[in-house]
């Protein structure tokens, strides 16, 4: 239906194109506040280490288990505008502290529900947003106020930190293994840039291979390359190897416009074809004199160029990705040289050994021992694909949490205590508030309890008797670290049993699930234009005229 309106008259007005749609006041918000909080609804059951899987499977046919809040959204195909909000949560979530998406998403969903039914004792979503967001601002206080300082050097805190991230994944046996080789990972590329410490987790390469178990994932202090050796005449292993690292071709370039070369004597054709061979042969004099022992190419290298370095001994690399050669750059304090008339032995890295191994069917070159590499690699191994997948992602937050407390050196307890502590702590503030804002403080801390409760849920133990329970404790200041042990449905320090967080990942979650449902409640007014049709019979078919 196209939208209509009449003037004074009576005359009728089209305003929109025909097949617009449109929704409007209580309704959009309803249609919104359900499509959002569906998302929730999803993910509820994979919060806590005692969450379920999920098991997705894409318009290929292809499969993915897994319980991480972000990678499901990420292969949702979701429609709605205001799902799509809830989807942008999780990715913020990730991008910025990676970890923490799933207790975003449904704090999110929490927040909607608890709006709702405010909304149907008609408060307007004004009052509603502006009652969040001082709670927000509240909760972030008590977070700041709760939260523990961290000796990053103590690596037993880290290795908490770390496994918690970890708990809700299902890796066994190898969590410790793999907790420990993103500690050294982190730690390795970790620099001072002024008073800031920085552990940028890009500089962290992970592999991943399918073939042994879990147990068999290594870090290399270096990098890893997916790329074999150009030709088979060069060695398999250089010990001891100096790196060049180029990012110019080792071929004659073409040139660009379509030249005739003339040649009326069979001669001048050999001294044509002798220049070319020479000059090919300059290029690898250059990098002999330079010391250079492996060469890294980011683009290609001539036939007779791979001849002539093999007879010298040298091995190389083409076509390398622009962002390995990065990491090769910091791995090994060598420099990525664009003209090879500039290349110098200043510009040579160091690694102690480079050697070309085969893995199941691949050959990877590793570049192994640098002295003191500022990128490293991390081999991801396990029987089944879909478990090296899983030890991904798990690797990926692991990561992401010790890279945050490192950069930021504060903690906070998990199994839902500081949720408890934040709840107890926005009623006393709600009563300061007053007026129908005060109905939105409250509902806030309400939702907040949505954390443990559902952490309860998914372990099988009795939601209502458990959050009795926690406030009760926290209410008479007997610990405002008591959280739930989903293993053995007793309360317990989470501190001190190694149940922590980061404070980034807390007070990003509470930000982004506040701020979206701010978003979403505001929308009063939802217009769908006409979605355009296909032309029958496809572009240039059968039954054209």
């Amino acid at each position: 239906m196209a939208y209509l309106t009449t003037t004074g008259s009576g005359q009728p007005v089209l305003i929109l194109k025909e097949g617009t749609t449109r929704s409007r006041g209580k309704e959009a918000q309803r249609n919104n506040i359900m499509a959002a909080r569906v998302i929730g609804e999803v993910l509820k059951t994979t919060l806590g280490p005692r969450g379920m899987d999920k098991m997705l499977i894409d318009s290929l046919g292809d499969i993915t288990i897994t319980n991480d809040g972000a990678a499901i959204l990420k292969e949702i195909d979701v429609e709605h505008p205001a799902a799509k909000m809830m989807v942008e949560i999780a990715k913020t979530q990730d991008d910025m502290v990676g970890d923490g998406t799933t207790s975003a998403v449904v704090l999110s969903s929490e927040l909607l529900k608890k709006a709702e039914e405010l909304l149907e004792q008609n408060i307007h979503p004004t009052t509603l947003v502006s009652g969040f967001r001082k709670a927000s601002q509240k909760a972030i206080e008590v977070i700041n106020k709760t939260a523990q300082p961290l000796d990053i050097n103590d690596k037993k805190v880290l290795l908490k930190v770390a496994l918690t991230a970890m708990s809700s994944k299902s890796l066994g046996s190898a969590r410790d293994h793999l907790a420990e080789i993103s500690i050294d990972a982190v730690k390795q590329i970790t620099e001072q840039r002024g008073d800031k410490t920085i552990a940028d987790i890009d500089n962290i390469q992970l592999i991943k291979k399918t073939g042994k178990s879990l147990l068999e994932t290594q870090l290399i202090k270096g990098i890893i390359i997916d790329k074999e050796i150009v030709n088979p005449g060069m060695p398999k292993s250089k010990e001891n190897a100096k790196i060049a690292l180029l990012d110019s071709a080792l071929e004659i370039e073409k040139t660009e416009i379509s030249a005739e070369i003339r040649i009326k004597d069979p001669t001048q054709m050999k001294a044509f074809l002798d220049q070319e061979t020479s000059m090919l042969q300059d290029m690898v004099t250059k990098l002999k004199t330079s010391g250079a022992t492996v060469i890294f190419c980011q683009k290609g290298i001539d036939d007779m160029v791979q001849h002539f370095l093999a007879k010298e001994g040298i091995i190389a690399a083409r076509r390398v990705k622009e962002s390995d050669m990065e990491k090769l750059a910091r791995a090994t304090s060598g420099r990525i040289v664009s003209d090879l008339d500039d290349l110098a032995v200043d510009d040579l890295g160091f690694a102690g050994i480079v050697e070309e191994r085969k893995i199941g069917d691949d050959k990877l070159i590793f570049v192994e021992k640098c002295k003191d590499p500022h990128a490293v690699a991390i081999l991801i191994r396990a029987g089944l694909e879909r478990l090296v997948d899983e030890a991904e992602r798990a690797m990926t937050d692991s990561l992401s949490v010790v890279s945050d407390v490192i950069e930021d050196n504060q903690i906070v307890p998990g199994g839902g205590a500081i949720e408890i502590e934040i709840a107890k702590e926005l009623r006393k503030y709600a009563t300061k508030v007053g007026g129908r804002e005060q109905l939105a403080v409250e509902a806030f801390a309400d939702a907040v309890e949505v954390i443990p409760r559902t952490l309860a849920e998914n372990a099988g133990l009795e939601p209502i008797d458990i959050l009795v329970e926690l406030r009760s404790t926290h209410d008479k200041n007997e610990g405002k670290f008591k959280g739930l042990n989903v293993y053995t449905g007793k309360l317990q320090d989470s501190i001190e049993n190694g149940v922590i967080e980061p404070i980034l990942v807390k007070e990003q979650a509470i930000k982004s699930a506040s701020e979206s449902a701010a978003l979403i409640l505001r929308i009063d007014d939802v217009i769908t234009a006409k979605a355009p049709k296909a032309p029958a019979g496809g572009p240039g078919g059968m039954g054209e005229d």
